[in-house]
């Protein structure tokens, strides 16, 4: 049976009082520091490791933790977020599995406060792709359909989704920062159950309604 809770909760704490969970795999998108105001860039990298730290180390061996991440341009530095999550991945001993490019804008497009793409990377203790004729694209061409501006593309959230219902044997993807529930929905939609935090009431309630048709080409509530 498929299913999708959504609590609208600090993430951290919530899976410090679910510790008996298994059998899923780990999708979020860790936020920016503009959700963080007072923080200093420091701090806040900081706070970014040591959360993808926790998240990584609460996925079962048997799954895998998948970070959808954007880079940002402050105060005249590239702020590579990608970098931080594998920084977080090398710290605890976990392997990178792969590190696709999702394109926000195409080839030769000029952007200013985030650059063009965006990063995802899929990290496992145990896990290991030997089996090459499963490989997917590392670039995905067009993100898709967003619900709003921070959340996941359409074509992007899907992918993800497909690649964890084929390649794991995980029935449940949990995202700690679930947002409006794209990926909640995607996981749904490819037949993998979705557990969200989220601490935004009205976030939360969205997420726990988000849906996509059956065509898979656009979103509804």
């Amino acid at each position: 049976m498929i299913e999708r809770h959504v609590y609208c909760e600090d993430a951290l704490d919530w899976f410090k009082k679910n510790q008996n969970l298994s059998n899923f795999s780990i999708v979020t998108s860790m936020p920016d520091i503009s959700e963080f105001p007072g923080y200093k860039l420091e701090k806040w990298q900081t706070w970014f490791t040591d959360t993808a730290k926790f998240l990584l180390s609460q996925c079962p061996d048997e799954g895998v933790s998948i970070f959808y991440q954007s880079d940002i341009k402050l105060e005249g530095a590239w702020i590579d977020k990608g970098f931080l999550c594998q920084k977080a991945a090398d710290e605890i001993g976990q392997t990178l599995l792969w590190h696709k490019i999702v394109c926000k804008a195409g080839p030769g497009i000029t952007t200013f406060g985030t650059p063009a793409y965006s990063h995802i990377l899929c990290f496992s203790k145990k896990i290991r792709l030997t089996d090459l004729s499963k490989s997917t694209p590392d670039i995905i061409p067009q993100i898709g359909e967003k619900t709003w501006q921070r959340g996941i593309g359409l074509n992007t959230a899907l992918t993800i989704a497909k690649f964890v219902l084929d390649q794991t044997s995980s029935r449940t993807i949990i995202n700690p920062f679930c947002g409006e529930g794209s990926i909640l929905a995607a996981a749904n939609a490819v037949g993998l159950s979705s557990i969200g935090i989220e601490r935004s009431p009205k976030r939360a309630q969205k997420a726990g309604r988000l849906q996509i048709s059956k065509d898979l080409k656009t979103w509804y509530q």
